[in-house]
């Protein structure tokens, strides 16, 4: 007997009992569902929820195989055992030996979050009798590439579970939710365990207890040293191709991009979202940088490090590429409509920029300007479909007149 007919055997034993739902999200992981339709007008097509779900996964695997690499090439550097000259394209970066404690460090957090996320999901799933629900595979990918690699895994696992029950499960599950779960575990990180999000020495693995000293290395990110009014010495290119310190995911601007670009073209990923976020993002930079060339803020200011960072700039530093791509767009917390797509993602950028400016104890405003957003997607909807009625409704008086 085939693998495939025993699973099948073994799920008509269960079916009609508690634990039928579990099994099911087992046995159709790899299977397609055995049941088709016969009668009736029915969309048929060789995708899934399931499906859809994995290929995003795969539009952000090369982010987690970079960010690995990536663990281990900033440990080494903040060390000093290799030089940064040696760069993106040098043997210094793709070395087993930066694999190998990517990893260590990185695995781990996919383990936690895959883990602790799925089992909720499976226990409310045999607890309302409702299939397993897929939503979740997408999620548990975005949580470990939009953490430090440091984050201990007991902060991980709690916030997980937040997020997965307050964030989606209250709601009614995958397809009722008003938040993105992935942003609300992040947002969950940042008020509960603040220190630990905010870059203060925890980007770099191992950088600071190797070194001997607390402030012999500091893991901050680069927007935190901006938001310091400090001297940035990346070279433009190292942030573009992301080896720079930062969340274990969203460094790689060249493989976001091309990320982006695998979602477009199976028509998963809005184009309309991503490029409005950015046109959101490069327009509050420009009024920044007309601020700051007017002359109307000192350079003693707080703010003046953010704000006197050339507006194309803050395409690659930060996570406003990685919202923009893989959280933005979003199918279930977005807005609907085209028209609202464009408001929706032109705020986001906007906001996103605002919020990294203003404050600059978290320079970053990416998650909070896309959870805000989400909190407004309906609204922009109705408004946009309430205006479109009423232009119907005067080209209908019209005609009548």
């Amino acid at each position: 007997m085939s693998l495939k007919s025993k699973l099948h055997t073994i799920k008509e034993k269960y079916r009609g009992t508690k634990m039928a739902p579990a099994f099911n999200a087992l046995h159709t992981f790899l299977y397609l569902p055995n049941e088709t339709t016969h009668n009736g007008t029915h969309i048929k097509a060789a995708d899934d929820l399931k499906r859809t779900m994995n290929t995003v996964i795969m539009a952000m695997v090369p982010c987690l195989i970079f960010g690995m690499f990536n663990a281990g090439y900033q440990h080494h550097l903040a060390l000093g055992t290799i030089e940064s000259a040696q760069g993106f394209l040098g043997a210094s970066f793709w070395t087993w030996d930066n694999l190998v404690i990517g990893l260590w460090k990185v695995l781990p957090l996919v383990v936690v979050s895959y883990g602790v996320g799925l089992a909720i999901e499976f226990l409310f799933a045999v607890i309302k009798g409702h299939e397993v629900e897929e939503g979740y595979l997408v999620t548990g990918m975005l949580v470990p590439l939009i953490v430090p690699i440091d984050l201990p895994l007991w902060m991980l696992a709690v916030a997980v579970a937040f997020g997965v029950v307050i964030g989606k499960e209250v709601f009614g599950g995958t397809g009722m939710n008003i938040l993105n779960p992935a942003l609300t575990i992040r947002a969950f990180l940042f008020f509960a365990y603040p220190t630990w999000m905010s870059g203060d020495k925890v980007w770099v693995h191992g950088a600071v207890e190797r070194a001997g000293t607390a402030d012999a290395i500091s893991g901050e990110t680069i927007l935190g040293s901006y938001a310091q009014n400090n001297s940035v010495v990346y070279d433009y290119w190292d942030m573009f191709w992301g080896i720079i310190p930062g969340s274990v995911g969203e460094t790689s601007k060249l493989l976001i991009l091309f990320g982006a670009l695998f979602l477009i073209f199976t028509k998963i990923g809005s184009w309309r979202i991503i490029l409005s976020t950015i046109i959101g993002a490069l327009t509050m930079g420009l009024f920044f940088n007309a601020v700051v060339d007017a002359g109307w803020i000192s350079s003693s200011s707080k703010f003046f490090g953010l704000m006197s960072v050339p507006f194309w700039q803050h395409l690659i530093i930060g996570s406003i590429l990685f919202g923009a791509v893989f959280m933005a767009t979003d199918p279930v917390t977005a807005a609907q409509t085209n028209k609202g797509k464009w408001i929706y993602g032109f705020l986001i950028g906007f906001i996103s920029i605002m919020i990294r400016v203003f404050n600059p104890a978290y320079p970053e405003g990416v998650f909070l300007a896309i959870l805000l957003m989400n909190v407004f997607a309906p609204t922009i909807d109705h408004y946009v479909v309430q205006g479109n009625v009423k232009k119907r409704m005067k080209r209908l008086k019209v005609k009548t007149a």
